[in-house]
């Protein structure tokens, strides 16, 4: 990750001064470099020059899509979604969860134009409204913004399995997350399954990319049992046993 920041802040002082030179040719490259030295920067702590970053980004693919929407507007509501969580880590909840509806209403755009290219891109920023939603207290908007992701990636997995079932269960685990927030106990625990029943064969063939989201599935269904007032089931506590032996965790 230290090699990683270094290449894109690199990067970036090459394509900040190119595009002094030449906007028409490397604006887009500089904004792309600083979307990319934006999640290098947060991965690495670095919160606030992640911020700084993403926001500049935003800026530029917003100038560059006035002039022509048809090329940048999804690299603007990408860097949007980025800003968003940027803003979330840095506790402002009301700017990221606007930065994070703007990329919804782009995203959503596009996907009406083209459902093949951006209906996975529209799920993602749903994914992500719905915690921005949740963070300051919008239950009920928070579980309509994860329902409806879920449902795209119900659709998504359905045509294509192997790239889109991951993602439907961790928009089924936060779907939980959200129903449990408004007391719908049983609804999220049936949320909180079968997210656990759709990634569990992923994790059993690579434990190493889908040990994170199992292992947080794993809680939370446990979560959702405790507030029911119900034990563990067998299946569940077999399942617990092989992660632990899978991953020692």
């Amino acid at each position: 990750r230290e090699e990683a920041l270094t290449s894109s802040r690199e990067a970036v002082e090459i394509y900040r001064k190119l595009s002094q030179e030449r906007p028409d040719i490397f604006l887009p490259d500089f904004a792309s470099s600083l979307n990319n030295l934006g999640i290098w920067q947060s991965e690495l702590g670095q919160q606030e020059e992640a911020l700084t970053s993403s926001r500049e980004a935003v800026e530029i693919y917003r100038k560059l899509s006035q002039t022509r929407p048809d090329a940048f507007l999804p690299y603007l509501a990408s860097s949007l979604n980025n800003l968003g969580i940027r803003q979330s880590e840095m506790g402002q909840r009301e700017e990221a969860l606007a930065s994070t509806s703007e990329a919804v209403g782009i995203r959503r755009k596009l996907a009406q134009e083209r459902p093949d290219a951006f209906l996975p891109d529209l799920a993602s920023s749903l994914h992500n409204l719905g915690h921005r939603q949740s963070e300051l207290g919008q239950s009920e908007e928070a579980l309509a913004s994860s329902r409806e992701a879920m449902e795209i990636r119900r659709k998504l997995a359905q045509e294509r399995p192997d790239a889109f079932l991951p993602d439907l269960a961790s928009s089924l685990y936060n779907l939980g997350a959200r129903q449990s927030e408004l007391g719908q106990w049983e609804e999220a625990l049936a949320s909180a399954q079968e997210a656990l029943d759709v990634i569990w064969p992923f994790f059993l063939s690579i434990p190493s990319a889908f040990g994170r989201l199992t292992k947080v599935i794993l809680g939370n269904l446990q979560q959702h049992l405790k507030n029911l007032g119900r034990q563990s089931t067998p299946e569940l506590l077999e399942r617990l046993a092989i992660f632990q032996q899978k991953l020692g965790a």
